[in-house]
Parts: structure tokens; sequence; C-alpha cells
């Protein structure tokens, strides 16, 4: 009996041992662009570079309003043989255009300048690879791939996609 009692405790150790010797390794995708896609279009950097981007197309579109009336006075100064006032309007015309024409390129070379900081935006990486490590950790996840980077992901079950997850945590922490 207590030999009996004795293998049966060591076989229940060895079990024991050998459950908790085996590690899992857990794997979970996610659809970075879209990722990037939903939540870095809502992103304050985004956002303004989009208001700013309206605001020089409403200056752009205001002043070629402007010069756009300025030829229409000028045709019907050309009509009435008016040429003081000709002269007049071809200067403005040509100022505004000049004027417009500064602009529209200064304003051009900053929005590129801010279009191409926001695309190699270390913080916002670095944000959502934060984010990834902090919820494939507290899942218990290994690995997190992404399903739209590797080829060689032929299939995966729905369930292990964290993608809609990683996307609600952001938002969350953004709206902070």
């Amino acid at each position: 009996m207590l030999k009996r009692t004795f293998i049966l405790l060591f076989l229940s150790v060895l079990l024991i041992t050998a459950v908790h010797g085996q590690h899992l390794t857990r794997v979970c995708v996610v659809d970075l662009p879209r990722v990037y896609q939903e939540f870095f279009r809502e992103s304050r950097a985004v956002r303004e570079f989009e208001d700013r981007s309206n605001r020089v197309q409403t200056e752009v579109n205001r002043r070629q309003n402007s010069i756009n009336e300025l030829k229409v006075r000028l045709e019907e100064a050309r009509e009435s043989n008016n040429t003081s006032q000709v002269n007049r309007l071809e200067v403005q015309i040509n100022n505004q255009t000049e004027s417009l024409r500064e602009y529209f390129q200064a304003q051009t070379a900053i929005l590129e300048n801010q279009r191409r900081n926001l695309m190699v935006s270390g913080s916002f990486l670095t944000q959502v690879n934060d984010e990834i490590r902090f919820i494939a950790e507290s899942e218990g996840f290994s690995i997190v791939m992404d399903i739209k980077a590797n080829n060689s992901i032929v299939w995966y079950n729905p369930t292990i996609d964290i993608t809609d997850k990683l996307i609600q945590s952001l938002r969350a922490k953004s709206s902070r």
C-alpha cells in the first residue's frame, strides 16, 4: 500500500512537472495597414495636416476668384476701350497671379514636409508597437504576425486576430 501511494505520488509529480515544463507558443495576427488606416487618420497630427491643407486650399480659391473677377473687369475695360483701366487691371492681375504662385509653392512645400514627417512619425509607430506588446503580453501571446506583410499565412482562425482590439485600445488611449 505504501509502495502504491509512493508510485502514485511520484507519477503525479512527474505529470505536474511535465505539464508545467511545456510552454505553449500562442500566436495572434494583426492587420497593421487597417490599424494605420482607421486610427492614424483620426490622430491629431493628421487632423492638423488636413486642416492646414483645407485652409491653404480655401485661400488659393479665394485668391483665384479675385483674379477671375479682375479678368472679367479687364474684358469689360477692353470692350469700353478704357486703356488706362486695362493697363491697371493687367498689372493687378499679373501681381496677384505671381503672389498666388509664390503662396502656393511655399504652402505646398510646407505641406509636403508635414506629410513626409507624418509618414515616418516615430511616436505613432512607437505607440502602435507598445500597444501591440501590451495586448500580446496581457493575453499570453508569444508571437504577433502582420497578416498583410506575411504571405506565408494561408489560413488563420479569426479569434486570434487582435486588430479590432488594438484599434479600440489606441482610440481609448488617444482620447484621454
